[in-house]
């Protein structure tokens, strides 16, 4: 039971992946169809991005109020109608005003899966799911792409995703019982699948008065909660910001090709999912504050790495070990939220972090195209640099502060 269940929660992940990189695939072929300016791409993405933000920070709530299962089956539901909506779409207006649920879905089953996941199970398991998000977001331009080019209809492609997401609506609610008996047998025997600690080495110097079951009042005042926000925040402003602006640095400032600076970026998110999956391995020997650091050092040496005048293969090397250094750290992060927190506190706390982590995704990377408008794209490798150093920082405060409370607990 236990493996069909980890199954269905993977499955989530991807079909979460599967939406966010399509609306990049299609616009060149969307936009003459709808009519509609090239900068609307953004309106569109800051319209989801601030849905997922609104439903994530009301995650808590609603986990507390629907449970775990019913809200990732409304969730994924919403999603698939939004995506359907889409292949019918007559115009930019109905696209704005269906970005509206697929952002609210998306934020929801997001916050509500990685709470879950952090909650009662092992850090590999952490990992693994955030690798199957990568599959996910790699599959989608795939299926775009396809029906781009077999038969000349974005359309058909996002009907084709709608349907996915349909096909998991029905997987999910077939299962929504299992959630109820996973829960209720965790609730007469909590010591068993309780992930706090349990693949952590580093995990055991928890506090008890931060593990207790008693949800804090203001968790936002727990020690190094702050800190913890502003690395999420910092991560994903740099994952996006080199995957969006990467080609755009090797193409203007390194006069690389388009088509090669394309094949790069890729593998930079090439690093990411497989990184992932080899950390999920990983940590069944490492505990994850261990593994934070080492991406986070591994991803320093990359954007050091581009920042130097040496041959392009250098280059190539840096944005892949960029990809590597952060494939631990986002999962990671999570996974340390309950042992860090308390699990009372870790719902709410878990979403926050995606609001605050969504924020970033949403604001940083416009605000260095505005930079790099004005100052040129050749400040990529510093920007990017300061970023990874910023979220080093602020991720190694987070386990001072923690250390601190035990010193004086």
């Amino acid at each position: 039971m236990a493996t069909w269940f980890l199954i269905v929660i993977y499955l989530a992940f991807i079909s979460l992946g599967l939406p966010d990189s399509l609306l990049g695939a299609a616009w060149p072929v969307m936009r003459p169809d709808l009519g509609a300016p090239l900068e609307s791409a953004g309106m569109l993405a800051m319209i989801v991005a601030a849905g997922t933000i609104v439903s994530s920070l009301a995650s808590g709530k609603l986990i507390t109020k629907l449970g775990t299962g019913p809200l990732t089956l409304i969730s994924c539901l919403m999603t698939a109608a939004a995506l359907l909506g889409f292949s019918f779409a007559p115009s930019l207006l109905w696209f704005a005003l269906l970005a509206i649920p697929l952002g609210l879905g998306a934020g929801a089953v997001d916050a509500a899966l990685n709470h879950y996941v952090a909650t009662h199970y092992k850090a590999h398991h952490m990992s693994w799911l955030h690798c199957f998000w990568g599959l996910g977001a790699t599959g989608g331009p795939l299926l775009m792409s396809y029906f781009i080019k077999e038969h000349d209809s974005w359309r058909s492609g996002y009907t084709a995703v709608a349907m996915i997401q349909f096909g998991l609506v029905i997987v999910l609610l077939v299962t929504l019982p299992l959630w109820k008996k996973i829960a209720a047998r965790r609730a007469e025997n909590p010591t068993t699948e309780v992930a706090i600690g349990a693949a952590n080495h580093d995990s055991a110097t928890v506090p008890e008065s931060l593990a207790d079951e008693q949800p804090a009042k203001q968790p936002l005042r727990l020690p190094g909660v702050k800190m913890s926000l502003l690395a999420f925040l910092f991560y994903c402003g740099v994952e996006t910001t080199v995957g969006l602006w990467g080609a755009s640095f090797l193409v203007g400032a390194r006069d690389v090709s388009a088509v090669t600076a394309a094949g790069w970026i890729s593998l930079y998110y090439g690093g990411i999912t497989i990184g992932r999956l080899i950390t999920g391995f990983i940590t069944l020997k490492v505990g994850n504050r261990a593994l934070i650091l080492a991406g986070q050092i591994i991803s320093v040496i990359g954007a050091i790495l581009l920042m130097l005048p040496l041959p392009d293969v250098v280059v190539l090397v840096g944005f892949v070990l960029i990809g590597l250094g952060f494939a631990p750290v986002y999962p990671g992060l999570i996974h340390e939220t309950p042992a860090r927190f308390g699990r009372a506190n870790s719902a709410k706390l878990i979403g926050y972090q995606m609001a605050v982590a969504y924020t970033g995704t949403t604001f940083i990377p416009p605000l260095f195209g505005v930079l790099a408008s004005q100052a040129g794209i050749g400040l990529f490798p510093i920007v990017t640099l300061l970023l990874v150093v910023f979220m080093l920082l602020s991720s190694e405060q987070v386990n001072r502060a923690i250390k601190r409370t035990k010193m004086t607990g």
